[in-house]
């Protein structure tokens, strides 16, 4: 496909596990099967949570799995004034203002209106600072969903359409934190439109972001990529396998089998021969070729 940039975004908070290695293999193999290219971004913005030298761990595992990108990767903390540029546009044009609100201000003000967060659920934002910024403690910045369609539908190439009301379900979502780091839906939407990124593929767990981008997309006037979205490993727990929940690091010693269970994962058969030979296979057989 004449045009096609897809991308790998790892962030550097541990090496690359049996999940992570799923989302990279899934990226890479469909920008082969498009004919396209493969970026590398590593998404460091969340500095408190970063691990010294994991980046480098990181670039070391898809190499030894034959998971080279076309171009020089990328970090993002070495791109903080794009995200202020963008952030800038979007206070001139109102669609952004400071809140002064906690996290524990934001759970009493639902609670007050009868909501209650489920485990793991979405913090929905009530719009206390919308008017006005309420407080005198340090300040984020949030975007503006009111004005969002009631249902944001949007295509995924693997779980078929999908749909979001931003403004409830999420309400206004923050941009910049109140210590100073850019959040990662910020972030992401204007990388990938500088860098060109026409289609993105990552894990299933990210898929209910893609409203919030979708929207953010649209107040910047930055074109929207098109989304893929994979299974997802999980923990003997049944959740999403992460670093949080006792993901072992891949063993880099023995990528082919690492690759073997990432493929499996996404539906592929099981390879011998060389990682050439292997990633080859995956890619004549990727199932998802030309559904774009």
């Amino acid at each position: 496909m004449v045009g096609y940039v897809g991308r790998f975004a790892p962030s550097p908070t541990g090496a690359l596990h049996a999940g992570s290695l799923v989302a990279a293999l899934g990226s890479w193999l469909d920008a082969r099967a498009h004919g396209g290219r493969w970026l590398l971004r590593i998404e460091d913005l969340d500095t408190p949570r970063c691990v010294p030298g994991a980046d480098q761990t990181i670039l070391a595992q898809l190499a030894a799995c034959g998971l080279l990108p076309d171009e020089a990767p990328q970090w993002q903390s070495q791109r903080t004034a794009l995200y202020g540029r963008a952030l800038e546009s979007l206070v001139e044009a109102e669609l952004a203002y400071p809140c002064g609100c906690s996290r524990s201000a934001i759970d009493t003000a639902n609670a007050a209106r009868g909501i209650r967060r489920p485990r793991n659920g979405e913090r929905v934002y009530p719009g206390t600072c919308r008017s006005g910024l309420q407080g005198s403690g340090p300040s984020a910045w949030r975007l503006r969903t009111q004005d969002a369609p009631t249902l944001l539908r949007w295509q995924d190439r693997r779980l078929g359409t999908q749909s979001q009301d931003l403004h409830t379900q999420v309400g206004d979502f923050v941009l910049r934190r109140a210590d100073g780091l850019f959040t990662y839906q910020l972030a992401v939407v204007v990388d990938d439109a500088d860098q060109g990124i026409s289609h993105v593929v990552r894990g299933e767990d990210l898929a209910d972001n893609t409203a919030r981008q979708r929207w953010l997309q649209d107040a910047l006037g930055l074109p929207a990529p098109q989304y893929l979205h994979t299974p997802l490993v999980r923990g003997r727990n049944g959740e999403k396998l992460s670093k949080q929940n006792g993901a072992q690091a891949i063993d880099s010693s023995q990528p082919l089998a690492a690759l073997n269970a990432a493929a499996a994962v996404l539906g592929l058969a099981e390879q011998g021969g060389s990682i050439a030979d292997a990633l080859a296979a995956w890619t004549a057989a990727w199932p998802w070729r030309g559904a774009t």
